[in-house]
Formats: C-alpha cells, sequence, structure tokens
C-alpha cells in the first residue's frame, strides 16, 4: 500500500485494486501532487495538469478548484473500502465531488469540515455560480437514478421504496445545505437564487413526485389506501402519514394539488353514494349513529395522517353529503324522525341529532320549526279537548308535565340551546292562552294545592311548585284575568283557615310582586294584614264581652272593602243566639273605630256545631254559616220542606239548592234525608234529621257542593268586572304616555299603551281607543285641528300638578309670598306649552 502524507497527517484513502492513497489534506497545492507522482509514490495515478482555463500553477489549491480532474484507467474510488462511485474513464467535476462526498460522510457518520473548507474557498474565488449549477446538475442526475427505482418497485414497497428514498434524501440534503452553508448565506442571496435546501426540495418534487410514472400512481395508492380502511381494513397509517408529510414539506401547493383536492372528490362522492343507501334501509336514529362514526373516523384520520387544516375541508364533505342533503328527509322520517323521538324521549337520539345538525347551516332552525310545530299543535288539542277541561287541576297538571318533559328534553339533549328554551316558550305561550279559561284554571291549581297538595311536603318541593306555578303564570297574557280568581281563591283559603301553609302563601305573593310589581299583590298583602288585624280586634271583643256558659263564641273577621274581593251583599237570618252576639260586636266595633261601616257577609263564614244523633252519638260538624242555618231549623222540627226552609233561611236559590245538596245527598256526610232520594234539589222536596247517621270519626267536616269552575253567568259576571278594572287603567297609561310625549299620532298611542300594558293585560285597540275618546270628552286630551288622527295634551291636564303645588304652598307661610311664587311658576308654564 502507497501512502502519501503531508504534515504527517492521513486525511483521506483512496484505491484502486489493492493500492490504498491518501488523498492530501485541504491546501494541498498541486505541485504536491505532481512532485508525489514523479517520486512513483502514486504510480498507477496519472494527473492532468491542464484545463479550460490553462495550466494550473503549483500554487492552485488542488480540492478547492472546480476545474481539476482525476483520470483513472480503471478501477474505483473508495472510502475506507466503501464503494463511493464507479469511474470508467470519466472526468468528475468539483461539485460532483463535493455532493458525493457529503452523501457518503452521512452514511458514514464522518466530518465534513474539510469539505465544507473546499466550498468555502470555492465561492469565496467567485466559483459560486459553476458550484451552484453543478450542485443543481448532479442532483438532477441523481434523482433520476431513484426514479427509476421507485418506479421499479412493485405493490405495496412502493410507497416504502418512496419513503426510503425521501428519507435518504432529506439527510443528503441536510448535510449538502450545512456543508454549502457560506454559499447558502452569501451568494444564493446576492444572485436571488434558490436556496440550497429549498432547491432539493423542489427538485424532489419535479422529478420523483411530478414524474410521470409516479405522479398517478402515487396518487391512486393513497386513495386507494384510504378506501381500503374506510371499508374496514387495517393499513400502515405509519407509512401513510411519512408519505403524506412528504407532500406537505414540498409546499401547501404540492399537498393540496397532488392530494387533497382528488382525496376531498373521491370522499364526496363515496360518502354521496353511503349516505343514500343508509338512508334506504335504516331508521333515523341508526342513519345518525353511522353519520356520527364516519365523521369521528374522518376526524381521527386527519389526527393520525393528514394536514391538520383538512380537517375542517374532510368534514364539512362528510356534513354536506351524510347531513345537510338529507335533513329534511330524516326530521320528517316515519315512525323515527324527530317527532317520534320528541314523544318516546329518546334523549341520546336526540342530542345526536343537535350535535350533527349544529354543524350545517340551517341544521338547528330546521330541528327548532318541527319541535315548535310539535309542540304547538299537541298543545293545542290539549287546550281545546272538552274532556281535558272538565278537571282544572288536572289540566293544570299535564301543562306542567308537557313542560317538565321538554325542559328536559332541551337540557340533556340540546345543550340547555337559549333558542330552543324560547321556542318552547313561544309555543306555550300561544296554546296556553288559546283557552281563555287558563288564568281561572291555573289559580285553581294554586288553590288545589295550597289547600291540601302541600302537606307534608318539604320546603324546597314547595318552592319547585311555586315556581311552576310562576312560569306558567309567566306565559298568561290577561294576568289580571289570574289576579281575579287568585284574590277569590285566596279570600276562601284565608276566611275558611283550610290554608295548608301560610310561608307558602306569602311566598307566592313575594313571586308575584317580583314577577309583576308592587300594585299587582298590594290588595293581596292587604288580605293578610286584615287577618292579624282581626285577631287583635277578637281579644279586645272578649276582653269586654267575656264569653257566657253554653253560648256560641263568635270569630270574627273584619275585611277592608277595596283589598278583598267584591262581594254580594246577602241578608240571612241567622239564628237568635249567632245574631245576638254579632250585634255585640257591632257595637265594640263601632265604638272602639269611628266612621266605619260593617255588613256581614254571611256566605264566606264557617261554623262548628255539636249533633246528638240517634243512641246518643255525638258529633262536630265543620259547616258552612247556611249549612248552619238550615240545620239549627231541625232543632224545633223533625221535617221540613224546600220552601220552609228558604222562607226561613232567607238564603238564595242557588246556595240553598248548593246547601241542601251537601247536607243530604253525598253518601257519608248525609246528616239530612231527602224525600224524594235524588241528587237534584226540587222545590216540593221533603227534609227530616237523619239520627241514623254515624261516623268513625267525630269531627265530621261537611263541605258545600260548589262547582269548581265557574257558572256561564258567573264567568260572564267576572269578565264583566275585569274590564271595569282595566279601563282605569288603559286611560292612566295614556295620559303618562301623552305627558312625555305631548303630541302623537293615533297608531303610536295604541303601540306604547299595549307595550306599557303588557305585563297585566293584553290590551284591546277597539277598548284603547274609546278610552281615548272618553278621554277627549273629559278634557284631558284634545284632537289636532289639522290632523283628526294627532293628539295633544289637553292644558288642563298639564295644570293639575301645578294647581296641586299652589293648594299645598298655600297651606303654609308665608301665605302671599308662597303664593306669588306658584302663581308665577303656573303662568310660565302656560306660556311655555302656548309656545309648543
Amino acid at each position: 500500500m502507497m501512502v502519501v502524507k503531508k504534515s504527517g497527517m492521513e486525511v483521506m484513502e483512496m484505491g484502486l485494486d489493492e493500492n490504498l492513497l491518501n488523498w492530501g489534506p485541504v491546501g494541498w497545492r498541486w505541485n504536491d501532487l505532481k512532485g508525489s507522482v514523479r517520486r512513483r509514490e502514486v504510480a498507477i495515478l496519472s494527473v492532468s495538469d491542464t484545463h479550460s482555463d490553462g495550466p494550473l500553477e503549483d500554487s492552485t489549491p488542488l480540492n478547492h478548484s472546480p476545474y481539476f480532474s482525476l483520470h483513472c484507467r480503471q478501477g474505483a474510488f473508495v472510502l475506507r473500502n466503501k464503494m463511493l462511485w464507479e469511474v470508467e474513464n470519466k472526468h468528475i467535476s468539483g461539485a460532483c465531488l463535493i455532493a458525493k462526498i457529503s452523501d457518503t460522510l452521512i452514511e458514514l457518520g464522518l466530518s465534513r469540515s474539510p469539505v465544507e473548507k473546499n466550498a468555502y474557498n470555492m465561492v469565496l474565488h467567485k466559483f459560486g455560480d459553476k458550484l451552484y449549477s453543478g450542485l443543481v446538475t448532479t442532483m438532477t442526475g441523481h434523482l433520476k437514478e431513484i426514479s427509476k427505482s421507485i418506479e421499479a418497485a412493485q405493490g405495496g414497497s412502493f410507497l416504502e421504496e418512496l419513503n426510503r428514498k425521501w428519507t435518504d434524501h432529506n439527510k443528503a440534503l441536510q448535510m449538502i445545505r450545512d456543508i454549502l452553508m457560506y454559499m447558502d448565506r452569501t451568494f444564493i442571496p446576492s444572485t436571488h437564487k434558490t436556496p440550497v435546501h429549498e432547491l432539493g426540495l423542489n427538485l424532489w418534487r419535479d422529478n420523483i413526485i411530478h414524474s410521470i410514472k409516479i405522479q398517478s400512481r402515487l396518487l391512486s395508492t393513497l386513495l386507494d389506501l384510504v378506501q381500503r380502511e374506510r371499508t374496514g381494513e387495517v393499513i400502515n397509517r405509519g407509512l401513510m402519514r411519512n408519505i403524506i408529510k412528504m407532500l406537505m414539506d414540498l409546499g401547501s401547493s404540492v399537498y393540496q394539488e397532488d392530494f387533497e383536492k382528488h382525496f376531498l372528490e373521491v370522499s364526496a362522492d363515496f360518502y354521496r353514494a353511503e349516505s343514500q343507501q343508509f338512508i334506504e334501509c335504516c331508521d333515523c336514529g341508526d342513519y345518525l349513529k353511522k353519520a356520527e362514526r364516519r365523521l369521528n373516523e374522518e376526524m381521527e384520520r386527519v389526527s393520525h395522517y393528514l394536514d391538520p387544516k383538512s380537517e375542517v375541508k374532510i368534514t364539512n364533505v362528510v356534513e354536506k353529503e351524510m347531513i345537510a342533503n338529507h335533513m329534511q328527509r330524516l326530521v320528517h322520517m316515519e315512525n323515527s324522525g324527530l317527532v317520534n323521538m320528541l314523544l318516546d324521549d329518546k334523549y341520546e337520539d336526540l342530542g345526536r341529532m343537535y350535535t350533527l345538525f349544529r354543524r350545517v347551516p340551517n341544521g338547528l332552525p330546521t330541528i327548532r320549526d318541527v319541535m315548535t310545530s310539535h309542540i304547538r299543535e299537541t298543545g293545542k288539542q290539549l287546550v281545546t279537548d272538552p274532556e281535558r277541561l272538565r278537571d282544572p287541576v288536572e289540566f293544570v297538571q299535564r301543562l306542567l308535565d308537557e313542560k317538565d318533559k321538554y325542559d328536559k328534553i332541551i337540557n340533556l339533549a340540546f345543550s340547555n340551546d337559549k333558542t330552543f328554551q324560547n321556542a318552547l316558550n313561544s309555543s306555550f305561550e300561544y296554546f296556553i292562552n288559546l283557552n281563555p279559561r287558563s288564568p281561572e284554571f291555573i289559580s285553581l291549581f294554586v288553590d288545589d294545592k295550597l289547600r291540601k297538595g302541600l302537606k307534608e311536603v318539604s320546603e324546597e318541593d314547595v318552592e319547585v311548585v311555586l315556581d311552576k306555578v310562576m312560569m306558567l303564570f309567566r306565559y298568561l297574557q290577561e294576568k289580571d284575568v289570574f289576579e281575579k280568581y287568585y284574590k277569590q281563591h285566596l279570600a276562601k283559603r284565608l276566611l275558611s283557615g283550610k290554608t295548608a301553609c301560610d310561608d307558602a302563601e306569602r311566598s307566592l305573593i313575594v313571586k308575584l310582586k317580583t314577577e309583576c310589581g308592587y300594585q299587582f299583590t298590594s290588595k293581596l298583602e292587604g288580605m293578610f294584614t286584615d287577618m292579624k288585624t282581626s285577631q287583635d280586634t277578637m281579644q279586645g271583643f272578649y276582653k269586654n264581652y267575656p264569653p257566657e256558659a253554653d253560648s256560641p263564641t263568635l270569630t270574627v273577621q273584619v275585611l277592608t272593602t277595596g283589598s278583598w274581593p267584591t262581594q254580594p251583599n246577602v241578608a240571612c237570618n241567622l239564628p237568635t243566639e249567632v245574631s245576638t252576639l254579632c250585634e255585640k260586636f257591632r257595637q265594640y266595633y263601632l265604638g272602639t273605630h269611628t266612621g266605619r261601616r260593617l255588613s256581614w257577609q254571611t256566605n264566606m263564614g264557617t261554623a262548628d256545631i255539636k249533633a246528638t244523633f240517634g243512641k246518643g252519638q255525638k258529633h262536630e260538624l265543620n259547616v258552612s254559616t247556611y249549612q248552619m242555618c238550615v240545620l239549627m231549623l231541625f232543632n224545633n222540627a223533625d221535617r221540613l220542606n224546600y220552601k220552609e226552609i228558604e222562607q226561613a233561611t232567607a238564603i238564595p236559590a242557588v246556595d240553598l239548592k248548593r246547601c241542601l245538596q251537601s247536607l243530604a245527598c253525598v253518601k257519608g256526610k248525609n246528616v239530612l234525608r231527602k224525600e224524594p232520594m235524588s241528587k237534584d234539589i226540587g222545590e216540593d222536596d221533603g227534609f227530616y234529621f237523619n239520627d241514623k247517621f254515624t261516623s268513625k270519626f267525630y269531627k265530621v267536616k261537611i263541605g258545600t257542593v260548589v262547582a269548581q269552575k265557574e257558572s256561564e253567568p258567573e264567568k260572564q259576571e267576572t269578565r264583566q268586572r275585569v274590564e271595569e278594572d282595566r279601563k282605569p287603567q288603559i286611560e292612566a297609561a295614556i295620559v303618562r304616555i301623552m305627558k312625555s310625549r305631548r303630541v302623537l299620532d293615533h297608531n303610536n298611542i295604541i303601540t306604547e299603551v299595549t307595550k306599557q300594558l303588557q305585563s297585566r293585560f293584553l290590551a284591546n285597540p277597539v277598548e284603547i281607543k274609546k278610552r281615548i275618546e272618553s278621554l277627549i270628552e273629559r278634557e284631558f286630551l284634545e284632537r289636532d285641528n289639522a290632523d283628526r288622527k294627532l293628539y295633544r295634551l289637553a292644558l288642563i291636564t298639564i295644570l293639575v300638578p301645578y294647581l296641586a303645588s299652589v293648594t299645598a304652598c298655600l297651606r303654609k307661610g308665608p301665605m302671599k309670598l308662597v303664593f306669588v311664587a306658584c302663581l308665577a311658576c303656573l303662568i310660565s308654564s302656560v306660556l311655555n306649552h302656548a309656545r309648543e
């Protein structure tokens, strides 16, 4: 082995057959190599000392010149016995040498610093352009060879070979970029050429990816793998990830044009066909499950080996083909669509439909519209069904159950979506107000619960019931009608002592006050005040008139007129014992309160009577005042007919018939006997004391047989009272609006009044017009002379507050000065109004 050394350092080995030769270190000059040849140290190597620009000087750096060449008669250059490249009478350029050495150094993990210095010196000596062009030429040729190798790969090895070559190319490209770093930083920016690394990627793209034989084959292979994975086969996701990443590294345009665009088109065709197949053979729930699974699969596919930016695009494809194109058919699918899901409480399927439909345009509005239509239709059937209207409590309970049902659906399946909640509220408001008796029924439901339905119920459960009632109350457009009925029912509960829980009663009033304001509940609160005041009054009465032995006791509730429901002042002939005691109370009360007047409301009282029946059996009967008057008659008579009872008691006929029905026709409570036996009371009927009456209870409560719902005349009377109460409210609203606006046309007044009063009732435009006419007649308003539809606030209406101020000021001193100041203020106001 022949070895050439410089400064005692072995730098590179090159061999021919079995002979090895040390290549000189960086900085070897041409004459150094020539000297070695002359000394026959490199006898087998011949060197040409000429190049295109003339003979080389002895000082020319051998390794740095792109023009030197080594000519071999035969054999090959090797580096540490590793084949570098074959040479057969070929000239190898310096640029090529650098590239080849770089590749080999990468494979062996050896130092590249000598070659890097060579590249640096070449750029430094103005050979950068030739070095760059040589690099392009060498890499292009090298990649063409790689292209042939990849093209030759068969079957599944095609992608593996492509991936392997791409990995090798990346490693070589990284090394070359480091070697040519100086050229990359100086020569390339100044000449506006493509950087080395980008150049390597572009050459790979042009010579490998865009190769005619590789491009179409690569696309079809990738799409085929995706298709196979969609049909359930297991593919090499790692290899797919590497290939897709290669396309992404070559530029977003390469990934999009060479793969993504075709991938989306093929996916659209696939899901279009599959969705059509599914919708023909699956019900709505199963179809949604398949669509959800496909959507999750595509998102998982993106996370494993596709560009993250592709997720939106591929999910849009799935959403369009599997959901958007079939929305209407899915929600209206017979026996399994949205309506059936709502009826069967299929929360999971509803939640899946909501999740999928929210991903597509108009998806949620489609669900919401169908749900709204269904709720309104079923609600309309509920409130117009005569059978369901027979029991008001059951009617309201059904409304609450329906509301709970859809609240649960919206909460569990629709993510508590506010738009769905608003649609639900709108639907309930629509059909509840279709029934004009809804306010009455809701009040009856409250009455039923507060009388007996809340006994042995926790405070939390009571609040839940009251909150549900308030929810229905908010849907009512005629809240003042509810107020009328609620006041009547509350009065009966308070006066009869049948309220189950005072705290619940007050809690409901607080909720109504919060919802509608103080004015709505002021009278209701006054009723509780009267009950407390009455207790104090009775304590004072019995201090002055202590109860006598064996005499009846009296408890009086003194009610303030205006706070309590208006009741007809019906005269009733009380038993002598009771009427005497009532007269004593009258004298006491009027003696302690001046300027007041008492009128007895006998139709609202109750009484406890001790009765003795056959065989000495004793009971205490809890009855109404009317029932007491009837029963006391039988202390002096064994038999009385209807006419005699009516004449003796002076009870109105309607109330008397109900009273006798409850005493004689209710099984287990029939303390009287009737002839003939029937449920109806006739004027010729006779009544006897039932001495055979028995009960296992000592205290027997005999309720009055009353219609739970109002009769038609009673309804008309209540409605008339409501309409009368609305008139001053409408007029007050009109005046308030005109005081702030001064001038307003008819249509705007209607709009403003309706808006102001909607928290209490829905004002009728016809009634508003009548109230305007009434205000004009009373000179609160006046019409404009030019435009009859334009109204102005009358002068007297403006002056009223100031006149009140003058009156108040005149009561104070010094009188003259105050009067003059108020009068000046009044005149100024009049002048300002005249200017306007």
